[in-house]
């Protein structure tokens, strides 16, 4: 029966799911008889532990790896870094400097996803893992960002000043040491307050479970409610409201390809690719909505009234 924090359903029906690397070395190193042919041999494995549909290690059987979402990865670095650059110059606009930092973090998670995804590194290794740890670590701190450019939005502290900066940052770096941290303890079982699973083929973590899907989505949907209040009845706008919308319905429907396409798309490939890329479109493009959405409630410049609202 499946437990709360079991990851071993997700590590099975859910092809390129990052977090399975943490406990495919777990298992290794703890109860090897849990994995089958489907993850053996570790040197051609691809992602997931004992997975339906996977795709086979770069250079294995004529595989070219994740080689989609390789590519899709690749193009939403050069986009984001796009966001980047005209958010920087948007010098007047309210939380230019937390929204960067969203964007600056939103990228650095693209080549650790490419990297965790792609099917490069043998799995099972510690160099898998530690990359996969601070994935994770990235992934908890964007949504804290996320969060915390909403409660910027309100500007209850002002924006840019140490009293809005220090626990942005102090908060982001707590998010990902402390993800990050865990994340290494289950996957390489330092101390074994967070691992090994058990019984070991639940592929077991409550707190990995926490950081990585239920706080994500808590996160965003709480940004939402916040920016919701912020546009409709501070700001008593409509427009702006339908970048936010769908910004959250694209971040949706790539969770909802991720979980439940994913593995249909494989299969329908041959193991050539899955649905990760799809997801990894759909992710980006709702980081450029929510882009568009900030400057449609902002100013660009110092001769113009800022948004301020009381």
């Amino acid at each position: 029966m499946t437990r709360f924090g079991d990851f071993d359903t997700l590590c099975k029906d859910t092809p390129s799911y990052p977090w399975c690397n943490l406990f495919y070395r777990q298992v290794l190193h703890h109860n090897s008889s849990v994995l089958t042919d489907a993850s053996l041999p570790t040197v051609s494995a691809g992602m997931g532990v004992n997975p339906t549909c996977t795709i086979p290690r770069m250079g294995h059987d004529g595989s070219l790896g994740n080689i989609a979402n390789i590519v899709v990865c690749a193009l939403s670095m050069v986009f984001t870094a796009v966001l980047i650059w005209t958010t920087n110059k948007r010098k007047a606009a309210v939380g230019r400097i937390e929204l960067r930092t969203f964007l600056i973090l939103y990228f650095l998670t693209l080549p650790l996803q490419l990297i965790t995804t792609g099917s490069f590194l043998e799995q099972g290794s510690t160099a898998l893992v530690a990359l996969t740890a601070v994935h994770a670590g990235l992934v908890a701190a964007v949504f804290w960002s996320l969060l915390a450019n909403a409660l910027v939005a309100t500007q209850v502290v002002e924006d840019g000043t140490p009293s809005s900066l220090v626990p942005f940052y102090f908060f982001t770096v707590c998010f990902f040491a402390a993800t990050t941290y865990i994340s290494l303890d289950v996957g390489l079982t330092i101390t074994h307050t967070f691992g090994p699973s058990n019984p070991p083929a639940a592929l077991h973590s409550i707190p990995v479970f926490v950081l990585t899907s239920i706080w994500p989505a808590a996160s965003a949907l709480i940004y939402f409610g916040i920016m919701t209040y912020i546009v409709l009845v501070v700001l008593n706008e409509v427009r702006p409201m339908w970048f936010y919308i769908l910004s959250a319905a694209l971040f949706v429907l790539s969770q909802l390809d991720y979980f439940l396409l994913s593995r249909v798309i494989c299969k329908g490939s041959s193991e050539k690719i899955d649905g990760s890329f799809v997801a990894t479109i759909l992710e980006t493009a709702a980081v450029g909505v929510l882009y568009l959405a900030w400057k449609s409630i902002t100013e660009e410049s110092w001769d113009e009234d800022a948004y301020y609202p009381s």
